[in-house]
């Protein structure tokens, strides 16, 4: 018998690649293929779903985590394999604190797909042992403290100086130090450019 898979991921040509996978396997079936993980439990609930192949970052008001814990909450049965490409070093302690089954990265993976896959249908939790590692202008996305990511985050989504002070219950010159560090790090020249190459790289994402 072949493993029902509701594929979730708002990006056309991923999903596309995902549905192709499962339909040139003998070990799995396409049960549906969705935008929004904000429906995710609707398809849980009107089919059987074995299998849940689920990008992080998307739209329509709740991420793919959080439709994840949501899922689990009430069918604890199906597995879920979270799928990003998105270097954000917090997803994979999110990923499992949610109980996500899996997770594999779009661009950088250890296995292929079907292998994760069939590794998780058999009971199996497949992590990587870190976030893959990015180009963030001129650093890479290992050179940051935890706490200038923190900054980073907040500076992302657009909180001023003062307010990331308050929400990290740190100083605002110390703010300021660990924003001129970012600077430094990444050669840009404010914190609007630092903001958009955050958002490009995904190296922080403020929505999750």
């Amino acid at each position: 018998m072949a493993y029902n898979v509701l594929v979730v991921d708002d990006q056309t040509m991923p999903r596309q690649l995902f549905e192709n996978i499962i339909n040139n396997s003998a070990r799995y079936e396409l049960a549906a293929s969705v935008d929004s993980a904000s429906v995710a439990d609707v398809y849980c609930a009107g089919m059987r779903i074995d299998m849940i192949l689920m990008d992080v970052v998307m739209s329509g008001g709740i991420n793919g985590i959080e439709a994840a814990a949501r899922i689990k909450a009430s069918y604890p049965d199906i597995r879920i394999l979270v799928v990003t490409s998105m270097p954000d070093g917090t997803f994979l302690d999110k990923a499992r604190a949610a109980g996500v089954d899996s997770f594999w990265y779009k661009e950088v993976q250890d296995a292929p797909l079907l292998e994760i896959m069939d590794r998780t249908m058999a009971g199996e939790q497949v992590y990587p042992d870190h976030a893959p590692i990015a180009a963030v202008g001129l650093a890479k996305s290992t050179d940051f403290t935890g706490r200038e990511l923190e900054v980073l985050r907040y500076v992302a989504a657009g909180y001023s100086d003062k307010e990331i002070a308050q929400l990290l219950v740190i100083g605002y010159g110390t703010v300021r130090v660990h924003l001129n560090n970012l600077l430094q790090k990444t050669g840009c020249n404010n914190r609007t450019e630092l903001a958009i190459l955050a958002a490009k790289t995904g190296i922080v994402v403020p929505e999750i």
